[in-house]
């Protein structure tokens, strides 16, 4: 029995891709207030990292630590713009990016909170280099990412999203730290490493139609 018969009396089907594109199922998340959890104090001693806030960070500069978080759940879509309009996005006062650094000043992670939208805080990009995944950081991130959002005035609602191409821990972090899913859709795009954005990283994802 072929695939697609299987399918049909459920009133699903399949969609083709063009070569060289791939998909995800996109999720996105949203909390209406801040957690109680927030007004509980956490020992800074325990966690040895913190937010340096880049303010005009320099495009080249950025890409690099974007890349070196991304690069394994194939993040493309900064790499396709060029500075000017790059520069555009992480310039504007409304966006605010931080780069997590250990003790030792290395860069390890980065946060991105764009509240260019009046009344709402995207967290745009949040994570890890996967040598500090792994270790509970992701928590201490994720209160300093809702500290902050929940700090700008007038903020009334805190988003985030997350693809099939994440850890398959994104999506139970995301709920475990209070924020509700409210919608779900299809992102069709072109693989980033056919276009030379990205080299061989996410061998988990197979190149297809690429070549």
């Amino acid at each position: 029995m072929a695939i697609a018969d299987v399918a049909a009396p459920l009133g699903q089907g399949f969609h083709a891709l063009a070569p060289g594109d791939l998909a995800a199922v996109v999720t996105a998340l949203d909390m209406r207030e801040a957690p109680a959890s927030l007004k509980r104090l956490v020992p800074e001693a325990e966690v040895p990292l913190q937010l340096v806030r880049w303010k005009a960070a320099d495009p080249a500069k950025y890409r690099l630590l974007y890349r070196r978080v991304g690069a394994k759940w194939l993040w493309w879509s900064r790499l396709a713009l060029d500075d000017a309009a790059l520069a555009a996005i992480i310039h504007d006062p409304q966006v605010e990016i931080y780069a997590v650094a250990d003790r030792a000043g290395v860069e390890v992670g980065m946060l991105e909170l764009d509240f260019r939208k009046p009344g709402e805080a995207e967290i745009a990009f949040f994570g890890l280099i996967p040598g500090a995944t792994g270790k509970g950081f992701g928590k201490w991130l994720m209160r300093r990412a809702l500290q902050k959002a929940w700090s700008h005035d007038g903020v009334g609602r805190v988003w985030v999203h997350t693809c099939t191409l994440d850890g398959p821990s994104a999506l139970p972090f995301y709920m475990a730290q209070g924020f509700a899913p409210y919608a779900r859709f299809v992102e069709v795009f072109p693989d980033p490493r056919g276009l030379g954005l990205l080299g061989d990283e996410a061998p988990q994802v197979p190149v297809l139609g690429v070549g």
